[in-house]
């Protein structure tokens, strides 16, 4: 009798129960898996490395069931090659690769570093030989590591090594003629097993998964990114390297103002920042760029003259500008093609050249501006307080006096007891030093040093 009293409990709790959990199971049938779309359709280098860790960062945050690679590239750089391969691996999810056209070099490497690979009619897949700057094959150290990774990658996702190691040389593969690389078609790789399926978009490799009613998540970069963008356009970086070059070129001449210290120093952050996120300007460079600054600043407010560490400093911060643009690994130039690195030394000699140009141009109008009156000293000196004019002061060409500041190279000397602006044609007196003018500019007299001899 007690077991019959019992049931109709039993039955009414599986019922509550039920009907309680009935709303979240609805739900979890409902609820659709999410495919995150990241796209690479050039060479792959700093800028693409960058690209695959936001993306893949991206894809964390809307917690993706799965990512979507779309790849055609004709390879790039080894080691960022190398940084995006690790990362797809590593990531927990499952990651697919859509070829669509090309996937050459450090392509094929990206893409056995994914779970499944589909390519479009017409697409290929290999010769993933490593090359140097000048297009010819790189030292075999290269050729044996790339082979190894090759080898590694395509055995952890359960594709044939052999075939693998083969895109690389052709001594693999007794196939092969000499000078031949392992390079395959989309019907080729799926009859070898390398590729899963032929596609001719992302919505037919969606359905080869069975995730044709999934919703779609396509990475696009936000909005600090494209203002990133913008600073790395060629155009934009050579405005900012005529600023640096400009800044630096004129703080020499007039020490002391500091706006034009200031500029430099503001554009050389909005040149350098976006290198240095993209992966292009490593730190060492960016501390040659400071270290350069530094040599200036001290040639020109501490050493006397302009010699040995001016021209360091501005040697150091050139060949920084320089660095930051090629792709380049602890100056080991073995996959910097010649016309990059000749294109980025053009590009700052053309900079530096535009900004003497610009400055000589436009300074005077700069100086007459309201903006450039408002930031420059407007005290007068009177005729009365013992100060006189550079103008008309012919006369004093020849005459000897003190130099009444330090002159980096400007300053003020007193000749005759009448203070005057001057330049050092040396670049550096010292206070308190005798000298004697030689001609006059514009606005200063200018003066050298002279030495007192002494009467036995």
């Amino acid at each position: 009798m007690k077991s019959i009293t019992k049931q109709p409990h039993g039955q009414l709790l599986c019922m509550v129960l039920y009907f309680l959990l009935l709303p979240l199971l609805a739900s979890a049938q409902e609820q659709k898996p999410k495919v995150f779309v990241m796209k690479i359709e050039s060479e792959i280098d700093p800028r693409t490395n960058r690209y695959s860790k936001l993306a893949l960062e991206e894809a964390t945050r809307q917690e993706a069931d799965h990512v979507l690679l779309e790849l055609d590239t004709f390879g790039g750089a080894l080691n960022d090659a190398d940084e995006i391969r690790k990362r797809l691996m590593e990531y927990p999810k499952p990651v697919y690769v859509f070829i669509n056209s090309n996937a050459a070099s450090a392509g094929a490497l990206i893409s056995l570093a994914c779970d499944s690979i589909y390519m479009a009619p017409g697409g290929n897949i290999g010769a993933a030989t490593v090359v140097g700057a000048d297009g010819q094959a790189a030292p075999g150290k290269y050729q044996s590591y790339m082979r190894s990774i090759m080898r590694s990658t395509a055995e952890s996702n359960g594709r044939n090594p052999h075939l693998a190691e083969a895109m690389v040389e052709a001594s693999v593969d007794s196939t092969l003629s000499a000078g031949q690389v392992l390079s395959l078609t989309t019907s080729e790789a799926i009859k070898l097993g390398f590729c899963e399926g032929k596609a001719s978009s992302i919505p037919e490799v969606l359905q080869q998964l069975n995730l044709a009613d999934a919703e779609i998540i396509h990475f696009e970069l936000g909005t600090a990114d494209n203002i990133i963008s913008f600073f790395l356009n060629p155009f934009i970086s050579g405005i900012l390297l005529l600023i640096i070059l400009g800044g630096l070129y004129f703080e020499l001449q007039t020490p002391g103002v500091g706006f034009p210290l200031l500029a430099a120093l503001v554009a050389g952050f909005l040149y350098l920042t976006p290198y240095y996120l993209n992966g292009l300007a490593e730190n060492w460079e960016i501390l040659l760029f400071i270290l350069g600054l530094v040599l200036i600043a001290l040639e020109v407010f501490v050493i006397p003259g302009f010699g040995i560490t001016g021209i360091s400093g501005i040697v150091v911060v050139f060949l920084s500008l320089v660095l930051v643009m090629v792709n380049n690994q602890n100056f080991d130039f073995t996959f910097v093609a010649s016309e990059d690195l000749m294109k980025s030394m053009i590009a700052v000699v053309v900079g530096m050249i535009g900004a003497v140009i610009l400055i000589t141009l436009t300074w005077s109008h700069v100086v007459g501006s309201k903006a450039m009156q408002r930031m420059v000293l407007q005290n007068t000196f009177e005729s009365e307080e013992g100060y006189r004019s550079a103008n008309n002061t012919d006369h004093l060409i020849g005459k000897t006096g003190i130099a009444h500041t330090r002159m980096v190279p400007t300053g003020r000397v007193l000749i005759d007891d009448v203070m005057y602006d001057a330049q050092a044609l040396d670049g550096y007196i010292d206070k308190g030093e005798t000298v004697q003018v030689i001609d006059q500019s514009t606005f200063s007299l200018r003066v050298k040093r002279v030495e007192i001899k002494s009467v036995s």
